[in-house]
C-alpha cells in the first residue's frame, strides 16, 4: 500500500515595494489564511523590487505563525535589492530561499 500526501500550497505574490504600505497589505493577506499542518506557504517575490525594514516584519511574523502550526514558509524569485536586505539582516539564513517556484519542488536552493 502506498500513501501519498500532497501538500496544500498557499501562494502569495506581492508586487512593487514592500514598505510600510506594502508590508501592511502582505500582513493582512497572510492573516486571512488560517495555517494548517503540512501546508506550504510560498512568497514569490518576482515582482518586488524594493523592501525596507517594514517589509521584513510580515515575513518574520508569517514565518513564526506557520512554524507554530507545522507549516513551512519559503521565499522564491528574490530580486537582488531584496536579497541584499535579507543578507544584511542575516534573514537569508533564517528563510528557505529558492531561485524559482519550480526549484521549491525539486529541492534546489538559491
Amino acid at each position: 500500500m502506498t500513501l501519498t500526501q500532497e501538500r496544500q500550497v498557499i501562494l502569495f505574490k506581492p508586487q512593487g515595494s514592500i514598505d510600510l504600505e506594502g508590508g501592511t497589505a502582505l500582513s493582512e493577506q497572510m492573516a486571512r489564511v488560517n495555517p494548517q499542518s503540512q501546508q506550504l506557504w510560498v512568497i514569490d517575490l518576482a515582482e518586488v523590487d524594493f523592501m525596507d525594514s517594514c517589509g521584513l516584519v510580515p515575513l518574520v511574523k508569517g514565518l513564526k505563525a506557520v512554524r507554530d502550526t507545522g507549516c513551512r514558509l519559503v521565499l522564491c524569485n528574490v530580486q537582488a535589492p531584496v536579497r541584499l536586505i535579507l543578507e544584511l539582516t542575516h534573514l537569508d539564513s533564517v528563510f528557505e530561499i529558492f531561485n524559482s517556484y519550480e526549484d521549491i519542488f525539486s529541492g534546489v536552493k538559491g
